[in-house]
């Protein structure tokens, strides 16, 4: 609900000493106030708006595809924003302590700490959703879960969650590239378009990208 109020700002004209009358100007400024904020303001802030292109579908089997990809990105989506959430706190936390040892020590409290949280949740998930899922941690934060699990315990631990993940057809070092590969490319339409309803929480992306050229690339080309 918008509360309106005005205030009348008066300023007085300029006269000459013959004139008998003292002419007064005044501008009225519309104040609007926005509930759960005490601060009167002129004009509201909106978010930017990204228009997105009609969903069209070649056959039933491309719609279908979209919308089984849909269901899989919207459910590990909110895996990766909190990955990237926890690694952006560890990292701010390790350049406020002084020695390695500190470090070192909240290290391992850290990925302990992420690992009980994750662990149960992402055993749940399907070959192709833990795939989706690497795509989205290195989207979130610009690395890959490879580097991820290297610099947080040491290489070797890195190779070996690697290739028990090669097992499973997951690549830990698989990066997000919606300029090469058209999935990625859909995924991201399927979260721009999922920012815009409010069916998940926005976290921008660490990795540059024109939305709008990728587009032209992938659906408006032929």
């Amino acid at each position: 609900m918008k509360k309106r109020f005005y205030f009348i700002l008066f300023f007085p004209l300029v006269f000459w000493a013959q004139q008998d009358e003292v002419v007064q100007d005044s501008t009225m400024i519309e104040y609007m106030i926005i509930d759960g904020d005490s601060i009167p303001r002129e004009a509201i802030d909106l978010q930017e708006v990204m228009i997105l292109h009609k969903l069209k579908f070649s056959s039933k089997e491309d719609r279908r595809t979209y919308l089984i990809l849909r269901r899989k990105t919207k459910k590990v989506y909110p895996y990766a924003k909190l990955a990237a959430e926890r690694l952006e706190s560890l990292t701010e936390r390790l350049e406020s302590l002084e020695n390695k040892r500190q470090k070192r020590r909240y290290s391992r409290k850290i990925q302990k700490y992420i690992e009980g949280e994750f662990s149960d949740e992402l055993k749940k998930l399907t070959k192709t959703e833990g795939q989706i899922l690497i795509k989205l941690v290195h989207r979130q934060t610009g690395e890959t879960t490879f580097d991820l699990v290297k610099n947080l315990r040491n290489g070797w631990r890195a190779f070996w969650f690697n290739n028990t993940a090669k097992l499973f057809n997951i690549d830990l070092k698989r990066e997000y590239d919606p300029e090469n590969v058209k999935e990625d490319y859909l995924i991201e339409d399927i979260l721009q378009r999922n920012f815009q309803n409010g069916s998940l929480k926005r976290q921008k992306s660490v990795i540059d990208y024109d939305f709008y050229a990728l587009t032209n690339k992938w659906i408006n080309k032929k």
